[in-house]
């Protein structure tokens, strides 16, 4: 969307369309924005700077359309409600529909501090089932997270801060995992 408006603001002005999307193929997308922070036995994991449920969803969407319905390949999101808004709860009646398009949701509210939650994360993600979790402290979540992702699983991290530094947590729990799994098919 934000292409199409690019192409038409820059239409608006004289640059032919034509030029506009050969100038967007040398686009490189901004930090935050699905930015892939590495790979591990393959499992792929993102970052992305979502905090609220329309982008979720979006983001979600995109990421599905990417990578499609196969059934090996599964969206772990990873969602800490860290805003101002979302930490008062506004909107936390809309997070199971925003969530809804993952196959598993692993949720984190803090339970003290400057990003303390003002509600229950775990009832808010209730109506999400078996498939969905709430933590309150991010190593139990690394582990949940590394247990559950298998190769081909892409887990999306979303947050408006640094989440306590979780995306490089996961990629080392999965590569310890890695590790351990590679050591014991040698022994």
């Amino acid at each position: 969307m934000n292409a199409l408006a690019a192409i038409a603001a820059a239409r608006s002005v004289g640059v032919p369309a034509a030029q506009s999307v050969k100038l967007l193929t040398t686009f490189r997308n901004v930090k935050r924005r699905m930015e892939v922070k590495g790979s591990v036995d393959g499992v792929t994991v993102y970052d992305d700077f979502t905090h609220h449920p329309t982008a979720i969803d979006t983001t979600i969407a995109g990421l599905r359309t990417r990578i499609g319905d196969a059934s090996n390949s599964c969206i772990l999101a990873v969602l800490e409600s860290r805003s101002n808004t979302m930490k008062l709860g506004t909107m936390k009646a809309q997070l199971p529909s925003s969530l809804a398009n993952a196959d598993l949701v692993f949720g984190y509210g803090a339970r003290e501090g400057r990003d303390k939650l003002g509600w229950d994360l775990a009832d808010a993600l209730s109506p999400l089932g078996a498939k969905a979790q709430a933590f309150n402290e991010i190593e139990p979540l690394v582990k949940a997270v590394t247990a559950a992702a298998r190769p081909g699983d892409h887990v999306l991290v979303m947050s408006n801060g640094g989440f306590g530094g979780v995306h490089q947590k996961l990629l080392d729990a999965l590569s310890a995992r890695d590790a351990a799994s590679t050591k014991k098919g040698t022994a």
